[in-house]
């Protein structure tokens, strides 16, 4: 059994989901692993990753409308408020999607359906670098 770690850097431009399946799925092929399971883990509590559709953009911009109607940013609902208006949004949206992620690798590559991307979901209005941890481990 072998294991590998690394490390992606996602720079983002504000609210909305960022594509990055071509990043990991570079770095998983030059793992050398050929049947293993991937786990990626964004290292922030304002963010978190999704696997969505790739195909067709409407989806993440339908995401991203749904999203902030759900958790509006409102500093009047809020308590944390110290970074400004969409700091306690986004630690709910983060909540309420997923942190971390488990892909299986197959062949040497992702298993991911023919659609599907993977997307870090930034929370904040702001940009940011975000970091985005990989994890394999396989044969």
């Amino acid at each position: 059994m072998k294991q590998a770690v690394g490390q992606l850097t996602i720079s983002t431009r504000g609210k909305g989901l960022y594509e990055f399946t071509e990043q990991v799925a570079r770095w998983v092929s030059q793992q050398g692993i050929q049947t293993g399971l991937l786990t990626v883990f964004v290292r922030h509590t304002s963010a978190s990753l999704v696997i969505q559709e790739n195909a067709d953009p409407d989806v993440v911009a339908d995401l991203k409308d749904f999203f902030s109607r759900l958790v509006p940013d409102d500093v009047t609902l809020y308590r944390h408020t110290i970074e400004g208006a969409d700091d306690m949004p986004a630690h709910i949206r983060a909540a309420l999607t997923q942190v971390q992620l488990s892909i299986p690798v197959i062949d040497g590559k992702l298993a991911l359906g023919t659609w599907q991307g993977i997307y870090l979901f930034e929370h904040r209005a702001v940009a940011h670098r975000r970091t985005v941890a990989l994890h394999l481990i396989g044969e």
